[in-house]
Order: C-alpha cells, then structure tokens, then sequence
C-alpha cells in the first residue's frame, strides 16, 4: 500500500478546512496546521494561497474524473453518453461535499479554474448548448439538474438525508435518465 504524498496531504488537509471553516477559511497559516507543517512546510508546495486553490482545483478534478471512471467502469470517451451522466449523478449524489460545492462556486468566478472545472462537467454531462437543440440530451439535462440539486441541496441546508432516502432519491434521479436506444 503506497502512502499518500505530502502535497496529496496538503490537499486533503485543505479540503477539511473548506468542510469546517469556509473557503475563505483556507489560508496558508489554517492549511498548515491542519495538515501537521509549518508554513514554510507548505510554501515549499504551494508559494501562495492562489497556488494552493489551484492545487485544491486540480486535485478534485482528479478525485472526480476517477470516481466518475470508477462508477462508469471505463473512462468518458468510452462511455455513451447515458453512461457518462449516470456516473456524473452517482458521483453528485453519493459523494460530494459541501465544501466541493462552496469551492466550484468560488472557482467559477476565476477564469483559469473554471475552464477546468467546466471541461470535466463537459465530458461527462450534455451541455446546456445540447440540450437546446436535442430532446434526448434534454432530458440527460434535466437529470443532471436534479443531481446538482441533491448535492445543492444538502450542502445549503446542512442536512443530510437518511440514507435509504437519498438513495431512493438518487434511484429516482438515475431513471430519468433515458435508456439507450439501439441504432
């Protein structure tokens, strides 16, 4: 079994001070101690907190893109487009946190990072550009919406559902996927 590395450490490190304080509750200094270093420790990874927001965009993008792989079973370019967004639901459903959410909405608001963010959610979802013009990718649209609500959901409120709750609810989501149709 590998040992996770220092920056890994670092990231991860950050992500629960995200979870606990807020996004603008990750500073070098918080980031630090949550992760057992010393600034300079951490500086020697990421020079500034733009760096490590950076770092943090980079390593979600892949958790994500993995976990997504994962609950495909292949990657997004082997995936039909049914496939790729019953793993974007499943992985928006099942595993994303509040702070993954506070943290895309602050990434949004940067250029450079949300490009990233926005190519993965481009590979794996029909876009808002699709679904205007396709009702197939329409409905895939709409499904994607629900699943961002789930995830909205519980990250605004605070709540987290019973889990045979969310899971029937997930299940109900999933369906609204349309079946492939064969050619």
């Amino acid at each position: 079994m590998t040992r996770p590395s220092k920056r890994t450490n670092i990231l991860d490190a950050a992500l629960r001070v995200a979870e606990r304080d807020g996004v603008t509750g990750i500073t070098l200094d918080a980031v630090a101690q949550e992760a057992g270093l010393t600034k300079a420790g951490l500086m020697y990874y990421f020079p500034s907190r733009e760096a490590l927001l950076w770092g943090i965009q980079e390593h979600l993008i892949v958790f994500w893109e993995g976990a997504m792989e994962a609950a495909a079973g292949k990657t997004a370019a082997e995936a039909t487009p049914e496939e790729r967004l019953a793993a974007y639901a499943r992985v928006a459903t099942e595993s994303a946190g509040s702070a993954e959410l506070a943290l895309i909405l602050e990434f949004s608001k940067h250029a450079g990072l949300a490009a990233q963010w926005d190519g993965v959610v481009a590979r794996w979802t029909p876009t808002a550009e699709e679904a205007a013009t396709d009702p197939r990718a329409f409905a895939m649209f709409i499904a994607r919406l629900a699943a961002d609500g789930l995830w909205s959901f519980e990250s605004m409120y605070d709540t987290r559902l019973n889990p045979q709750f969310r899971s029937a609810v997930a299940e109900a989501i999933a369906a609204m996927i349309p079946a492939t149709t064969s050619p």
